[in-house]
């Protein structure tokens, strides 16, 4: 028997089908990517200088930062929890503008360094977690809508006022030091804590009136100039995930001081946001439906009579394209060795029930051809090509095998 060579072309796909086929994937990263950077400048561009003083867009508060200004009041921006504490003072006003935002340690510390100080501090809708630190005796309840009300009290600040839009986080205490106005269902959404030692705390249920946007309605201005503007100096606090006492852990509960130096140790997952995790738990999720989608069950397969007649090399070559693209050499394989079979039987005088039997075909072919040997038995019934060139060499060995039984 007659064994072809190799051919000397490469079956392997050239840059152009390479191209082709993963344009459409390489132009959806693209089209993701473009989208994600428009949504983040979207967002950056509306939640970029939130209650800030040096922002001017509508949810910024530079409009008020101003008018202290002109009133005489020093604006101070820090954003680290020790150079807010260290600001603490009895000529100071502390405006934390986001009290939620702060760890418990951190919460620990604001309140230590901020009972002696003697000045005033402004909590911009505090939460239950942070007012039992923040401030002790008094309790967060539910919120309210922010729209504009009466202000209800003793308070010369918000008498001066009049109505402001307030609502928010509501607040209850006990305790006879404490002073709510504006009330809203029955609680106050401003409360004013007096200190022991001549400095106050201020619990604001929401920060809308801050706005640049809404500094102008109501009461909202004269509101925000008599809380913030009573001392000569106002410190704004704008807490951020870069400070180095968000990752600290305190070994006491209840002393921690103001220093970035507090101690112990945190692990990756700790110094990483709440959002990023939940995040990859929705990207995940979204795979994994992506995934369930994508292996559906099709069901079985219908005959269904052609429209027009197709020529068999344009439904051989297809097929073999389909294959190529999936890369089932094996099932290639085993198709053009059964067809070889099929063929290759009747000539040697083996039946077509015994065609795909080697123990019936393989005596036959060798008798008919004079040879023997376990290379016979390869090339009809051997394993899979291990590439797509061997694939090639393997159906010119057998289009030689089948010309040769043919001619002898």
């Amino acid at each position: 028997m007659t064994v072809a060579t190799a051919p000397s072309t490469s079956a392997s796909p050239t840059p152009r089908q390479l191209w082709i086929r993963t344009r459409g994937l390489l132009l959806a990263v693209l089209v993701l990517i473009a989208a994600g950077v428009a949504l983040a400048a979207t967002r950056s561009g509306d939640q970029h200088g939130r209650l800030d003083p040096r922002s001017a867009d509508r949810y910024g508060s530079r409009a008020v930062a101003e008018l202290l200004k002109d009133r005489g009041v020093s604006v101070r921006v820090v954003t680290t929890l020790k150079a807010a504490t260290s600001a603490a003072g009895p000529g100071t006003t502390l405006l934390v503008a986001g009290p939620n935002l702060l760890t418990p340690q951190q919460q620990n510390a604001l309140r230590t360094a901020t009972t002696d100080a003697a000045g005033r501090t402004v909590l911009l809708a505090p939460g239950p977690p942070s007012v039992s630190r923040l401030a002790p005796g008094v309790r967060a309840e539910s919120s309210a809508p922010v729209t504009a009300r009466a202000p209800r009290c003793s308070l010369d600040a918000a008498r001066q006022a009049g109505e402001a839009e307030t609502g928010g986080v509501r607040y209850a205490s006990d305790s006879h030091d404490a002073l709510g106005c504006y009330p809203a269902d029955g609680l106050p959404s401003l409360l004013l804590v007096q200190q022991q030692r001549a400095g106050d705390t201020v619990l604001v249920g929401s920060p809308d009136f801050l706005y640049n946007d809404r500094l102008d309605n109501q009461g909202n201005a004269s509101l925000a100039l008599q809380l913030l503007g009573s001392r000569p100096h106002l410190v704004w606090y704008l807490p951020s995930l870069a400070d180095t006492s968000a990752a600290g852990r305190s070994g006491d509960d209840g002393g921690s001081s103001g220093d970035d130096s507090t101690g112990g140790e945190s692990s990756f997952t700790d110094l990483i946001p709440s959002g990023w995790l939940w995040g990859t738990l929705q990207l995940a999720l979204a795979a994994a439906l992506a995934a369930v989608w994508r292996a559906r069950r099709l069901g079985p397969v219908v005959a269904e009579r052609l429209p027009v007649a197709i020529r068999a090399s344009e439904s051989t070559e297809g097929r073999a394209r389909l294959h190529r693209k999936a890369n089932a050499r094996d099932r290639a394989a085993a198709s053009l060795r059964h067809a070889s079979r099929a063929r290759i039987a009747p000539l040697v005088g083996v039946s077509p029930r015994d065609a795909h039997s080697p123990a019936a075909l393989l005596p036959a072919v060798s008798a008919r051809l004079s040879t023997t040997g376990s290379g016979l038995h390869e090339l009809i019934f051997g394993p899979a090509p291990s590439d797509d060139a061997a694939l090639v060499h393997l159906a010119d060995q057998l289009d030689s095998l089948e010309r040769e039984v043919r001619t002898s």
